[in-house]
């Protein structure tokens, strides 16, 4: 059983949207439906837990995630007050059956379905390996810097990626990180961080660069082009 996790129970203080970046409009439904309309899509997932703002799951439920009416759906829950919180109250209700799990930005709606299904298949065909983080290589020159911002050097590019999300992992051993992390106290800046943590085998896998979280105002005119893109696409 393969069972996605999408966490969007941030406040979306950053967004200055009013309601906040999931419950955004854009491309005709909000930002959260088309999230979830990818791993509804995706024969890979077969189920999904959709983890929201604690003080507003009725809201989220009824706007964002009802109106698809994903059979796959098993639960919409309550978050944390971070992002690491939210995925732990996510998990507590991801079935013991799970053999894989998918971890994804509510605030990415352009995450390709076949990248999800790859990412997917990778990590439970493969037993060297615990999971698998999509992103991309680093394209831009790094500088490395001081806390004044002035330049100390340039660093080597070419070992640097982008992580992103979907990160997928084997069921277990993302239970055990999260569990060590909670017991020690540690918190990591992704889910990958906290597999890390446990001595978990990692790796990535290229994915479109458009897969972007909409984090500003100015991101929604870039996804709302996208998606209608792509519909404009399947639609010739």
């Amino acid at each position: 059983m393969n069972v996605a996790l999408i966490v969007a129970g941030g406040s979306g203080e950053r967004s200055g949207l009013d309601g906040g970046k999931q419950l955004a409009t854009v491309a005709g439904a909000p930002v959260l439906s088309h999230t979830l309309a990818a791993f509804h899509a995706c024969e890979s997932v077969d189920a999904i837990v959709v983890v929201v703002h604690p003080d507003r799951v009725d809201e989220y439920r009824a706007r964002a995630v009802d109106p698809l009416a994903s059979p796959k759906v098993l639960a919409v829950v309550g978050g944390g007050p971070t992002r690491q919180t939210s995925v732990s109250a996510g998990l507590a209700v991801v079935p013991d059956a799970a053999r894989v799990i998918a971890i994804h930005d509510g605030a990415r709606p352009l995450l390709d379905p076949d990248v999800l299904a790859a990412a997917i298949h990778a990590t439970a065909s493969d037993d060297a390996i615990d999971g698998v983080v999509v992103g991309h290589p680093s394209y831009d020159t790094l500088k490395l810097v001081d806390e004044t911002g002035r330049i100390i050097g340039t660093v080597d590019r070419t070992v640097f990626w982008a992580a992103q999300t979907p990160q997928v992992f084997t069921a277990p051993v993302l239970r055990e990180a999260y569990a060590r992390a909670e017991a020690l106290g540690f918190e990591g800046t992704d889910d990958a961080s906290l597999v890390e943590a446990v001595g978990g085998r990692l790796r990535m896998l290229e994915g479109p660069r458009d897969n972007i979280k909409v984090t500003v105002p100015g991101d929604l005119p870039i996804v709302e082009q996208l998606l209608t893109a792509r519909a404009g696409g399947r639609g010739t």
